[in-house]
Protein backbone atom coordinates (compact mmCIF):
# COMPACT_ATOMS: atom_id res chain seq x y z
CA UNK A 1 0.00 0.00 0.00
CA UNK A 2 0.99 3.58 -0.82
CA UNK A 3 2.09 4.91 2.24
CA UNK A 4 2.81 8.11 1.47
CA UNK A 5 0.98 11.53 3.14
CA UNK A 6 -0.96 13.91 0.66
CA UNK A 7 1.31 17.26 1.96
CA UNK A 8 -1.60 19.48 0.68
CA UNK A 9 -4.11 18.08 2.48
CA UNK A 10 -5.24 18.92 6.12
CA UNK A 11 -5.39 15.15 7.33
CA UNK A 12 -2.35 12.86 7.82
CA UNK A 13 -4.63 9.87 9.26
CA UNK A 14 -8.43 8.77 8.57
CA UNK A 15 -10.06 6.68 11.26
CA UNK A 16 -12.75 4.03 10.15
CA UNK A 17 -15.87 2.42 12.11
CA UNK A 18 -16.87 -0.58 10.62
CA UNK A 19 -20.38 -1.66 11.25
CA UNK A 20 -23.28 0.32 9.89
CA UNK A 21 -20.07 2.99 8.62
CA UNK A 22 -18.55 0.94 5.88
CA UNK A 23 -21.57 -0.87 4.30
CA UNK A 24 -25.07 0.35 5.00
CA UNK A 25 -27.49 -0.27 8.08
CA UNK A 26 -30.12 -1.67 5.80
CA UNK A 27 -27.52 -4.68 4.88
CA UNK A 28 -29.29 -6.77 7.53
CA UNK A 29 -26.84 -7.44 9.95
CA UNK A 30 -28.44 -5.22 12.77
CA UNK A 31 -31.40 -7.69 13.54
CA UNK A 32 -29.68 -10.79 13.77
CA UNK A 33 -26.86 -9.12 15.84
CA UNK A 34 -29.88 -8.01 18.51
CA UNK A 35 -31.61 -11.48 17.93
CA UNK A 36 -28.03 -13.32 18.82
CA UNK A 37 -27.74 -11.03 21.77
CA UNK A 38 -31.39 -11.78 22.99
CA UNK A 39 -30.47 -15.22 22.72
CA UNK A 40 -27.46 -15.01 24.77
CA UNK A 41 -29.34 -13.51 27.70
CA UNK A 42 -31.78 -16.02 27.45
CA UNK A 43 -29.60 -18.88 27.50
CA UNK A 44 -26.54 -18.25 28.84
CA UNK A 45 -27.77 -16.00 31.60
CA UNK A 46 -30.91 -17.53 32.09
CA UNK A 47 -32.99 -14.34 31.40
CA UNK A 48 -36.59 -14.36 31.00
CA UNK A 49 -37.30 -14.69 27.09
CA UNK A 50 -39.99 -11.50 27.30
CA UNK A 51 -37.67 -9.62 29.38
CA UNK A 52 -34.83 -9.94 27.01
CA UNK A 53 -35.03 -7.12 24.49
CA UNK A 54 -36.02 -4.87 26.81
CA UNK A 55 -32.45 -5.62 28.88
CA UNK A 56 -30.40 -5.52 25.47
CA UNK A 57 -31.87 -1.73 25.10
CA UNK A 58 -30.92 -1.29 28.79
CA UNK A 59 -27.75 -2.75 28.97
CA UNK A 60 -26.17 -0.67 25.67
CA UNK A 61 -27.40 2.69 26.99
CA UNK A 62 -26.00 2.49 30.77
CA UNK A 63 -22.88 0.87 29.37
CA UNK A 64 -22.19 0.72 26.01
CA UNK A 65 -22.71 -2.85 25.49
CA UNK A 66 -24.73 -5.57 27.00
CA UNK A 67 -21.27 -7.36 27.80
CA UNK A 68 -20.41 -4.45 29.16
CA UNK A 69 -23.53 -4.22 31.46
CA UNK A 70 -23.34 -7.87 32.38
CA UNK A 71 -19.92 -8.00 33.74
CA UNK A 72 -20.65 -4.50 35.91
CA UNK A 73 -23.53 -6.25 37.13
CA UNK A 74 -21.08 -9.14 38.45
CA UNK A 75 -21.87 -12.14 35.87
CA UNK A 76 -18.78 -13.76 34.60
CA UNK A 77 -19.05 -13.86 30.87
CA UNK A 78 -16.14 -14.45 29.28
CA UNK A 79 -15.61 -11.96 25.94
CA UNK A 80 -14.46 -14.22 23.45
CA UNK A 81 -17.33 -17.07 24.04
CA UNK A 82 -19.74 -13.73 24.00
CA UNK A 83 -18.50 -12.53 20.72
CA UNK A 84 -18.09 -15.81 19.15
CA UNK A 85 -22.06 -16.48 20.10
CA UNK A 86 -23.32 -12.95 18.78
CA UNK A 87 -21.36 -12.48 16.10
CA UNK A 88 -20.56 -16.54 15.02
CA UNK A 89 -23.80 -16.76 13.80
CA UNK A 90 -24.37 -13.87 11.59
CA UNK A 91 -25.56 -14.06 8.03
CA UNK A 92 -22.12 -12.46 6.89
CA UNK A 93 -22.77 -13.74 3.35
CA UNK A 94 -25.02 -10.25 2.51
CA UNK A 95 -22.05 -8.22 2.98
CA UNK A 96 -20.58 -8.28 -0.59
CA UNK A 97 -17.45 -6.80 -2.52
CA UNK A 98 -17.88 -3.19 -2.64
CA UNK A 99 -15.39 -2.49 -5.42
CA UNK A 100 -16.40 1.37 -5.48
CA UNK A 101 -15.59 1.83 -1.87
CA UNK A 102 -12.40 -0.08 -2.39
CA UNK A 103 -11.39 2.33 -5.16
CA UNK A 104 -12.04 4.92 -3.15
CA UNK A 105 -9.74 3.73 0.34
CA UNK A 106 -6.67 3.51 -2.44
CA UNK A 107 -6.90 6.63 -3.85
CA UNK A 108 -6.37 8.06 0.04
CA UNK A 109 -2.49 7.77 0.04
CA UNK A 110 -3.24 8.82 3.98
CA UNK A 111 -2.80 6.59 7.08
CA UNK A 112 -6.47 4.29 7.24
CA UNK A 113 -7.33 2.95 10.55
CA UNK A 114 -10.24 0.61 11.37
CA UNK A 115 -11.73 1.51 15.00
CA UNK A 116 -14.27 -0.63 16.08
CA UNK A 117 -16.03 -2.08 19.21
CA UNK A 118 -16.51 -5.57 18.09
CA UNK A 119 -13.81 -7.94 18.38
CA UNK A 120 -10.74 -8.56 16.36
CA UNK A 121 -12.49 -11.94 14.21
CA UNK A 122 -15.47 -10.11 13.07
CA UNK A 123 -13.50 -6.75 12.02
CA UNK A 124 -11.47 -9.26 9.85
CA UNK A 125 -14.76 -11.23 8.51
CA UNK A 126 -16.56 -7.97 7.76
CA UNK A 127 -13.46 -6.53 5.55
CA UNK A 128 -12.82 -9.64 3.77
CA UNK A 129 -16.90 -9.89 2.42
CA UNK A 130 -16.36 -5.87 1.36
CA UNK A 131 -13.02 -7.20 -0.33
CA UNK A 132 -11.26 -4.24 1.29
CA UNK A 133 -9.11 -5.68 4.51
CA UNK A 134 -5.52 -4.89 2.52
CA UNK A 135 -6.40 -1.25 2.99
CA UNK A 136 -6.34 -0.65 6.04
CA UNK A 137 -3.18 0.01 8.11
CA UNK A 138 -4.52 -1.05 11.26
CA UNK A 139 -7.26 -2.52 12.86
CA UNK A 140 -8.11 -0.99 16.49
CA UNK A 141 -11.11 -3.48 18.23
CA UNK A 142 -12.32 -5.10 21.72
CA UNK A 143 -9.24 -6.65 22.00
CA UNK A 144 -6.75 -3.22 21.57
CA UNK A 145 -8.97 -1.44 24.66
CA UNK A 146 -9.62 -4.34 26.64
CA UNK A 147 -6.55 -6.16 27.08
CA UNK A 148 -6.51 -7.07 30.39
CA UNK A 149 -9.75 -8.62 30.01
CA UNK A 150 -8.92 -11.78 30.63
CA UNK A 151 -6.74 -11.68 33.49
CA UNK A 152 -9.67 -10.51 35.64
CA UNK A 153 -10.47 -12.45 38.70
CA UNK A 154 -14.07 -10.82 39.22
CA UNK A 155 -15.90 -9.77 36.81
CA UNK A 156 -15.88 -5.93 37.74
CA UNK A 157 -12.28 -5.86 38.30
CA UNK A 158 -11.38 -4.37 34.85
CA UNK A 159 -14.71 -2.34 33.24
CA UNK A 160 -15.36 -2.82 29.77
CA UNK A 161 -14.25 0.28 27.69
CA UNK A 162 -16.00 0.96 24.17
CA UNK A 163 -16.77 3.92 22.25
CA UNK A 164 -17.90 6.49 23.30
CA UNK A 165 -16.10 6.14 26.56
CA UNK A 166 -13.05 9.03 26.92
CA UNK A 167 -11.00 6.26 28.49
CA UNK A 168 -11.56 4.31 25.35
CA UNK A 169 -10.76 6.97 22.99
CA UNK A 170 -7.72 7.39 24.72
CA UNK A 171 -6.50 4.27 24.29
CA UNK A 172 -7.58 4.28 20.51
CA UNK A 173 -5.71 7.64 19.51
CA UNK A 174 -2.59 6.32 21.78
CA UNK A 175 -2.50 3.18 19.43
CA UNK A 176 -3.12 4.86 16.29
CA UNK A 177 -0.13 7.66 17.86
CA UNK A 178 -1.82 10.23 15.69
CA UNK A 179 -2.41 14.11 16.01
CA UNK A 180 -6.65 14.64 16.47
CA UNK A 181 -6.12 17.84 14.80
CA UNK A 182 -4.84 16.27 11.54
CA UNK A 183 -6.97 13.28 11.72
CA UNK A 184 -10.72 12.73 10.34
CA UNK A 185 -13.13 9.85 12.29
CA UNK A 186 -16.03 8.62 10.57
CA UNK A 187 -19.01 6.70 12.42
CA UNK A 188 -22.64 6.56 11.87
CA UNK A 189 -23.21 7.01 15.69
CA UNK A 190 -23.80 10.52 17.23
CA UNK A 191 -21.90 9.74 20.93
CA UNK A 192 -19.59 8.27 19.29
CA UNK A 193 -19.01 11.66 16.94
CA UNK A 194 -19.46 13.60 19.99
CA UNK A 195 -16.46 11.52 22.11
CA UNK A 196 -14.41 11.94 18.44
CA UNK A 197 -15.14 15.76 18.76
CA UNK A 198 -14.00 15.99 22.15
CA UNK A 199 -10.89 14.48 21.86
CA UNK A 200 -9.75 17.43 19.21
CA UNK A 201 -10.36 14.78 16.01
CA UNK A 202 -12.18 16.44 12.72
CA UNK A 203 -15.79 14.28 12.58
CA UNK A 204 -17.95 13.06 9.76
CA UNK A 205 -21.33 11.37 10.92
CA UNK A 206 -21.48 8.56 8.34
CA UNK A 207 -25.31 7.47 7.31
CA UNK A 208 -27.31 10.14 8.41
CA UNK A 209 -28.76 13.19 6.08
CA UNK A 210 -28.67 15.59 8.87
CA UNK A 211 -25.32 17.08 10.40
CA UNK A 212 -25.04 16.47 14.36
CA UNK A 213 -23.57 19.40 16.81
CA UNK A 214 -20.24 17.81 16.93
CA UNK A 215 -19.85 16.22 13.46
CA UNK A 216 -17.87 18.14 11.18
CA UNK A 217 -19.28 16.66 8.07
CA UNK A 218 -22.40 14.59 7.25
CA UNK A 219 -22.94 11.84 4.63
CA UNK A 220 -25.40 9.17 3.58
CA UNK A 221 -23.10 7.02 2.28
CA UNK A 222 -18.67 6.46 3.08
CA UNK A 223 -18.97 6.22 -0.78
CA UNK A 224 -19.58 10.29 -0.50
CA UNK A 225 -16.55 10.81 0.95
CA UNK A 226 -14.94 12.29 -2.20
CA UNK A 227 -17.53 14.66 -2.66
CA UNK A 228 -18.17 15.54 0.25
CA UNK A 229 -14.73 15.91 1.76
CA UNK A 230 -12.28 16.39 -1.05
CA UNK A 231 -9.74 18.53 0.27
CA UNK A 232 -8.59 14.68 1.74
CA UNK A 233 -7.17 14.85 -1.47
CA UNK A 234 -5.72 18.25 -1.14
CA UNK A 235 -8.29 19.35 -3.41
CA UNK A 236 -9.31 23.51 -2.47
CA UNK A 237 -11.18 25.74 -4.07
CA UNK A 238 -10.35 26.35 -7.64
CA UNK A 239 -8.19 29.62 -7.62
CA UNK A 240 -6.26 29.07 -10.79
CA UNK A 241 -3.28 27.46 -9.69
CA UNK A 242 -2.30 24.99 -11.43
CA UNK A 243 -1.08 22.56 -8.82
CA UNK A 244 -4.68 22.58 -7.50
CA UNK A 245 -6.28 21.82 -11.23
CA UNK A 246 -4.31 19.20 -11.44
CA UNK A 247 -5.37 17.62 -8.15
CA UNK A 248 -9.00 18.22 -8.32
CA UNK A 249 -8.43 16.26 -12.35
CA UNK A 250 -7.13 13.64 -10.30
CA UNK A 251 -9.51 13.76 -8.03
CA UNK A 252 -12.37 13.33 -11.05
CA UNK A 253 -10.80 10.84 -12.47
CA UNK A 254 -11.25 8.93 -8.87
CA UNK A 255 -15.00 9.53 -8.88
CA UNK A 256 -15.44 8.24 -12.62
CA UNK A 257 -13.55 5.00 -11.37
CA UNK A 258 -15.62 4.70 -8.44
CA UNK A 259 -19.05 4.82 -10.30
CA UNK A 260 -17.67 2.32 -12.93
CA UNK A 261 -16.51 -0.08 -10.10
CA UNK A 262 -20.12 0.06 -8.65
Amino acid sequence: MDCCTNSSSPFDCLIFDLDDTLYSSKLGIAEPLRKNIDDFLVEKCGFAEDKASRLRVELFKTYGSSLAGLRALGYDIDADDYHSFVHGRLPYDVIKPDSQLRNLLRSITQRKIIFTNSDRIHAIKVLKRLGIEDCFDQIICFETMNPNLSQSTRPDEFPVLLKPSMDAMKIALHAANVDPRRTLFLDDNVRNVAAGKAMGLGTVLVGKTVKSKEADYVMENVNKLAQVIPEIWGVGKDNGDQSINRTRSDLDSILATTIVGA
